[in-house]
């Protein structure tokens, strides 16, 4: 069995129960970080000693089916440095060739970065999307941004503190200045802090450093209504552009929540 097991994300009380019997009990130990790990075992005055195995995104690939033979006929425990293994962190490949190969999968739950961040963001939570680490290079940033602008949900980022303020620029130019937005920075530490406002607000709170773990909550945009007359107008400027009419109809029904086949009607009559 592959047992995933979230570990703190800065405070140490909010390791759970099961987590706490799972390491001591555990006979073989996947880690991000096996210095890291042992660390936690100290802490939590975990005396059992298994054996550590270093689990990273450079060696994933080669050790996924090594570690799933293995679970195989013993449980496997699999951590990260922090939160929830998988979740931008090793673990996936493991899982994805357990699931290829039948062996048993389990999660022990617990800390989360992003849905502390998302807790306590003050945005809507009824429908969010999780982004991951923005991409390092401005210009890569700048063309994901572009493309995740005209998100209706509320989307979570992870940022590091040399880039947080370069992203928040970037975010306020690609998604407005006036939309609402918070950056959580060590969650569950000591100095946690939340601050919350527009893009533009945060951008200029940014520009003078920000330290710590990062995590970026941006508001989905906001539907702008079209009337129907006006999306029918669209699906026929996109037909015109080379677009397939019944491609163009759900993409403007898409955008603008009118319905696909009343748009394709009507767009088919005015055709002809």
């Amino acid at each position: 069995m592959i047992i995933l097991a979230a570990t703190p994300i800065g405070n140490l009380g909010d390791a759970t129960r099961r987590l706490v019997e799972a390491l001591e009990a555990a006979t073989v130990i996947a880690a991000e970080d096996t210095r890291t790990t042992q660390r936690l075992l100290a802490a939590l005055g975990v005396e059992n000693r298994p054996q550590l195995v270093a689990l990273h995104d450079h060696n994933e690939k080669q050790r996924a089916g090594e570690l799933v033979r293995r679970a195989a006929s013993e449980d496997v425990l699999l951590l990260s440095d922090a939160g929830m293994p998988t979740v931008s962190d090793p673990g996936y490949g493991v899982v994805a060739e357990a699931v290829a190969q039948g062996v048993g999968v389990t999660v022990l739950p617990g800390p989360s970065a992003v849905l502390a961040a998302l807790a306590v963001s003050g945005l809507p939570t009824d429908r969010f999307a999780f982004e991951g680490f923005l991409p390092r290079k401005g210009g890569d940033r700048r063309k994901a941004l572009a493309r995740l602008a005209g998100e209706e949900r509320t989307t979570v980022f992870f940022e590091a503190p040399s880039r947080i303020a370069e992203a928040l620029v970037d975010l306020r130019d690609a998604f407005g200045a006036d939309r609402r937005a918070s950056v959580s920075r060590e969650l569950t530490k000591l100095h946690e802090e939340t601050a919350r406002g527009t893009l533009a607000e945060l951008a200029d709170w940014a520009a003078g450093g920000v330290r710590g773990e990062i995590v970026v909550v941006v508001a989905g945009a906001e539907r702008t209504r079209v009337e129907f007359p006006d999306a029918v107008t669209q699906v026929l400027e996109q037909v015109r552009a080379g677009t397939r009419l019944k491609d163009a109809a759900g993409e403007v029904a898409a955008a603008t929540g009118h319905s696909s086949r009343e748009l394709y009607q009507a767009a088919l009559a005015v055709k002809g």
